[in-house]
């Protein structure tokens, strides 16, 4: 996806929550009540897109001669990821529906046609829409009824489904949102196991988004995920099992999800009759964390637990509950059952990933034991550390697991030369990434993509993959030349608005000149003014001559081959090292310029309030055209910097790893060996080994960034601030006071 369409996508996503919530508000529904019924709308207007999408494919294949001239059946819709959609489950026949008749039972017939032809989505679909009354209803079908929407491919609805239940989670619905893992921590897990084949089960399965990320990868690469994998879920809760099927049904996707507690339950059986213990290609989960009290007795011989019991307590739980049973024997911390879970359902050459507390992996006692034994199997492969504020609905550190029981057999110390398979059955790549985020709002943060692409690379340097490490290098210096090359067309725009404004100056200032009613000193303010103007663009149009000529030269070096060697790229990105610096100086003068003329364009604003000049100065066109230049400074300024942008992540990679191999980073990352490993009493904490980084001096600080985080901030807390007075209202008012 370009920057531009994700920046559209992103636009449409926040426009279309926006006007739904405030259905939803003016309606005093709560979060939990709108939450299934909205996700119904949005499944409705994604099949419905499918629909069409695959109709119109089938009568191309007919002219084509591909297919009979026949009725359509409903094998047609599948095989091309849609449903054959009955009548009165179409979008445009709801839509179309005359005034009188009731939505919200339109609604339900069209939900309940669809479970009826779709085995899958049995009993799954959302028919609460009784609690809408039909006008909401109405304009809830029509705030998904846009052009951009009626058109949009299933990857965009499959964004906008996964962006409403983000926005739900934050809101706090569905249990507080333990149904959502923020797509970040698991895209980070899917880059590191690669889930590209087989089986790939998620025992703590929510609303099925380490399914759906696990397809975006493969499609990434070009295959199609129903032909490469087969999912299987568990999960507790019956309305989150229907957020997750209609998640992988939104996505034009298909996955075996049964409700089970999966601390007790294993119910999944392969096609040919087999557990999924011990023949999972790869197992995903962000399990809940600290659960306690599990029956110990249930569990004691389940062949899931090769590693034993963490730790049994009896009578009272984790937090002093009383068990109503006396002398029941309880485990009081799950998280180690998880663990030993996801490692036994893995194959000789499965891979695990998972979200675990950051509390385990250095956690005492049974548990330790229990860490101890996965270290001396060799499989823990990865230990990332995360910092708190990534989930949504909680503000907890975290740490990511991942397992492999397929590290290939050659001794560490061979080598990290390119394409050296390197044995690490021994030994844990930690990862710190505690220090690396950036703020979506006051109290959520995730990974920029560039952050998880980074972090990804580090993966590849410690299996000895440096040709992916130095390719992603090369995409950096691909989008580095594609965004220098839109630098000068936007340069252009801003240049033009600034034109046309100093030359509406220029000529008010003529007319002045007769003027006895504009005093000398009036005229000469402006007249300074004016001049500064054209001092600043002299500098500017120099050192923007000398920035375009430069960009052109390295484009003409670089751009038509991108350098795949390590030291070709350095080379690359050292030439580029004073054009960054050219460019940063560019946003300055740029800046300047704006604030010039907009001092300009204010002092003929004071001057035209004198009825003899005012007729020759056009005060609303010219705040008009200066309010446009602002929207111009802006697009010249974000162009110069996405170009600095990527040449900075060339930076980050390469001074960390200059050799393009693996080594030891302080405060980021190490490759520690068993040996090191139980010497720290088998912790498996990150931070205990990669040390402390040395402080860093940013002299890229962003000034408009650090605006931009504390805007975020206000925003969020006029927003808390007037949701608090409105239920300190409503609370009054049930009062009667």
């Amino acid at each position: 996806m370009t920057a531009n369409a994700f920046h559209n996508i992103t636009k449409i996503e926040d426009n279309l929550w926006e006007a739904a919530d405030q259905l939803r508000a003016n309606s005093k529904l709560t979060s939990s009540e709108y939450c299934m019924p909205v996700l119904g709308v949005i499944f409705l207007r994604h099949a419905s897109n499918r629909y069409e999408a695959a109709l119109r494919q089938i009568e191309a294949d007919k002219a084509a001669g591909k297919i009979a001239d026949r009725l359509l059946v409903k094998a047609d819709f599948i095989k091309r990821r849609a449903l054959m959609l009955p009548e009165q489950s179409r979008y445009d026949y709801l839509l179309k529906l005359p005034s009188g008749v009731s939505l919200s039972e339109a609604l339900v017939e069209a939900m309940n046609a669809i479970e009826d032809d779709f085995e899958p989505l049995a009993g799954q679909l959302p028919k609460d829409y009784h609690i809408f009354d039909d006008t909401l209803l109405e304009d809830l079908l029509r705030i998904f009824d846009s052009e951009a929407l009626r058109t949009a491919s299933g990857d965009v609805f499959g964004r906008i489904y996964e962006y409403f239940l983000m926005k739900f989670a934050i809101q706090g619905a569905q249990d507080n949102g333990e149904f959502f893992t923020p797509p970040v921590l698991v895209q980070t897990l899917v880059n590191v196991i690669e889930p590209d084949h087989g089986v790939v089960f998620d025992p703590a399965c929510g609303s099925g988004g380490m399914f759906v990320q696990s397809s975006h990868f493969i499609e990434h690469e070009g295959l199609d995920t129903m032909q490469r994998v087969t999912f299987y879920g568990q999960e507790k809760t019956a309305t989150t099992i229907r957020l997750a099927k209609m998640n992988l049904a939104v996505h034009g996707l298909e996955g075996d999800i049964r409700e089970a507690n999966s601390f007790y339950d294993d119910l999944h059986r392969l096609q040919d009759g087999r557990p999924l213990w011990g023949n999972c290609d790869f197992v995903m989960a962000n399990p809940p964390f600290n659960v306690d009290m599990v029956d110990a007795d249930r569990i004691k011989s389940d062949r899931r637990l090769p590693f034993g019991l963490p730790g049994i307590s009896k009578g009272k739980g984790k937090k002093g509950e009383i068990d109503p049973k006396k002398n029941k024997a309880t485990v009081s911390n799950g998280n180690y059952l998880w663990i030993s879970y996801f490692h036994s359902y893995l194959n000789d050459k499965g891979r695990a990933g998972f979200v675990m507390s950051s509390q385990a992996s250095s956690a005492g006692h049974g548990e330790a034991e229990v860490r101890r034994k996965l270290v001396e199997t060799g499989d823990v492969d990865v230990m990332i550390a995360i910092r708190s504020n990534f989930f949504y609905t909680r503000t907890v550190p975290c740490e990511l697991w991942h397992f492999d029981k397929n590290k290939p057999p050659l001794p560490l110390g061979e080598g990290w030369g390119e394409g050296v398979a390197l044995n690490h059955r021994g030994n844990v790549l930690m990862l710190d990434a505690r220090n690396i985020y950036r703020k979506v709002t006051r109290k959520i943060y995730d990974f920029s993509p560039e952050q998880l692409a980074n972090l990804t690379a580090i993966v590849w340097l410690y299996r000895g993959q440096n040709h992916r490490f130095l390719g992603l290098v090369q995409d950096y210096l691909g989008k580095l030349c594609e965004e220098a090359a839109a630098i000068p067309g936007e340069l252009d725009r801003f240049e033009n608005g600034l034109n046309e404004l100093r030359d509406q100056i220029g000529s008010f200032v003529e007319s002045l000149k007769d003027l006895e009613a504009v005093t000398t000193e009036q005229k000469s303010a402006l007249i300074d003014a004016i001049a500064e103007l054209k001092a600043a663009e002299t500098a500017y149009r120099n050192d923007r001559g000398s920035l375009l000529d430069g960009l052109a030269n390295f484009r003409r070096d670089y751009q038509e081959a991108l350098p795949t060697e390590n030291p070709t790229q350095h080379t690359a990105r050292e030439a580029f090292n004073p054009l960054a610096e050219k460019a940063k100086g560019m946003v300055k003068q740029i800046d300047l310029l704006y604030k010039l003329v907009a001092r300009c364009t204010q002092l003929p604003h004071e001057l035209a309030a004198i009825e003899e000049a005012s007729e020759f100065y056009d005060r609303r066109q010219a705040g008009k055209r200066l309010k446009q230049l602002d929207e111009e400074r802006k697009e010249a300024v974000e162009q110069l910097k996405l170009a600095a942008y990527f040449h900075r992540q060339i930076v980050w990679l390469q001074e960390r790893f200059p050799e393009a191999q693996m080594r030891a980073v302080p405060g980021l990352c190490k490759v520690v060996s068993r040996a090191e490993i139980e010497a720290a009493d088998w912790s498996l904490t990150p931070g205990r080994y990669v040390g402390v980084a040395p402080p860093e001096v940013d002299e890229d600080f962003d000034f408009e960034q650090a605006l931009r985080d504390i805007h975020i901030e206000l925003a969020d807390l006029n927003r808390e601030a007037f949701d608090l007075a409105a239920k300190i209202q409503e609370n009054f008012e049930e009062l009667g006071v």
